[in-house]
Parts: C-alpha cells; structure tokens; sequence
C-alpha cells in the first residue's frame, strides 16, 4: 500500500478505507471461515480433523477441540491460534443464517463477511 500514490501521506486505516479492502486480520478471519464452510460442504480435504454438530436450535457449529490443561503453559499459545480451534471459533460466532449458507457466494455475501465499500 505505500506504493499508491493517492495513498502518500494516509495512515493505515485511512488507507484501507480509501481502497476499500479489510485489514490483515480480518481478511485473514475471513479466509478461516471460508475455509471452515468448504470443509463442512466437503468441497476441500478436512485435513484439521474438524468435528461438527447439527444441534436443532443453535445450528450447524463446530467442535473446538479439547486442551489438555497438563501439558505446559507454552502450548497454550499456539493452540489459541491453531487454525481448529480459531476456525471453529470464528465459525460459531457467525450469525445461524451464515452458518447454513448453501453455496459459497451466497456465505460471501453475507453481510458479516462482505467489504463495506461505502466510503
């Protein structure tokens, strides 16, 4: 982004809002629930192991794997950030509309995952 020349001068935020683009992180949570949605609909490998339970009222939600709360507090860090139990995280917190999307545009264009380009 510094490259832009209509960017010159514009801190980070400004600078996402004039593109019209998320920040790093939220792209990369975006990504993460893309990815959880395409492992339910078996559309790539579950590769993570993921686990999901269709409970009548809340919805299709995935299971966040267990910690072992013996093993040493340095594992704990990595285990947050691990992509099964971020993932399914993020997952769970989406609105029971989004969860059961039938396609992937129609998850896309979900209100919560779409860019506001009102700017």
């Amino acid at each position: 982004m510094g490259r832009i020349e209509s960017c010159s001068g514009m801190r980070y935020w400004d600078r996402l809002k004039h593109l019209k683009v998320l920040s790093l992180q939220r792209r990369r949570e975006r990504y993460m629930i893309i990815h959880v949605w395409k492992v339910l609909h078996k559309v790539v490998p579950n590769s993570t192991g993921l686990l999901f339970n269709d409970h009548p009222r809340l919805g299709i939600r995935a299971v966040i794997p267990r910690y072992n709360y013996l093993a040493a507090k340095t594992i704990s860090g990595p285990y947050d950030a691990s992509f099964g139990v971020r993932g399914a995280q993020l997952w769970n917190s989406l609105p029971r509309a989004v969860r059961g999307s039938t396609s992937l545009l129609e998850l896309k264009q979900s209100p919560v995952l779409c860019v506001d380009t009102t700017a």
